[in-house]
């Protein structure tokens, strides 16, 4: 079985990002880019499952400029076998960007179809159910664990009162949540061997081209910052803050 996993370029979680001073956006043009968490987790599954004789290829794909080939590349040298970069210099929507894999999905006929359930920086958690829309494949997201069973793949969903266990037929696809596994990192020796690994651009005209962008960003503004907190002796301290400085009681 061959599995898509797409991947996201976002700023590195680690890195602490600010508004431009205008307010038109993020301040990310010296920022450290990684693959957002959630598809790395993605990834990873997909390699799992390679791993396990479930999966005989796994192929990863990608949509942005140029430099997300260094994300690719980081994709090919954690287990990917060849990857695929859709290159576009504009900002998408998810819409887009779903109607963008579709004819990846169509011409590389995968039996499962893996993403992050969200990336970090949009918070959109869109993509991967319009991309099971758009194919008319079933879906699982929030995933906490997959098991591919014959022609089937049970998903256990986190919900936020409890689990949900899913039985889908393939092809589907499948949103990755935080605690389906813990990614690895790649070794020295992949590294070196992810750059003869096969990488294939296409242009976005090549697939029909993309619709002109929906939502515009009025404006960003960063949180006021918190003020300091306090450590109380007692309980009856507390009580007289409750009730006289935040008078919640």
């Amino acid at each position: 079985m061959k599995i898509l996993v797409a991947i996201k370029r976002a700023v590195d979680p680690n890195v602490r990002v600010r508004p431009l001073p205008d307010g038109s956006g993020m301040d990310i043009a010296t920022a450290k880019m990684s693959i957002n968490p959630f598809c790395e987790i993605a990834l990873e599954e997909a390699i799992r499952l390679k791993e396990q004789g479930v999966a005989s290829d796994v192929v990863v794909v990608s949509i942005g400029p140029v430099n997300v080939q260094e994300q690719l590349r980081a994709a090919l040298a954690l287990g990917g076998d060849r990857a695929i970069h859709i290159l576009t210099d504009n900002p998408l929507e998810p819409l887009a960007i779903a109607k963008l894999l579709k004819p990846i999905v169509e011409r590389e006929q995968p039996g499962l179809i893996l993403l992050g359930k969200q990336s970090i920086d949009g918070d959109n958690n869109q993509t991967g159910q319009m991309l099971a829309a758009l194919c008319g494949y079933p879906q699982g997201t929030f995933a906490s664990k997959v098991r591919v069973v014959g022609d089937e793949v049970e998903v256990t969903r986190e919900l936020d009162g409890g689990l949900q266990t899913l039985a889908l037929r393939l092809p589907a696809v499948i949103t990755a949540d935080l605690r389906l596994n813990q990614p690895r990192y790649p070794t020295m020796p992949n590294i070196i061997k992810a750059r003869q690994k096969p990488l294939a651009v296409i242009s976005v005209e090549e697939l029909g081209g993309v619709a002109e962008l929906r939502v515009a960003t009025e404006s960003l503004v960063a949180p006021k910052p918190r003020p300091l907190g306090k450590q109380l002796a007692t309980v009856d301290e507390l009580l007289e803050k409750l009730r006289k400085e935040a008078q919640v009681l």
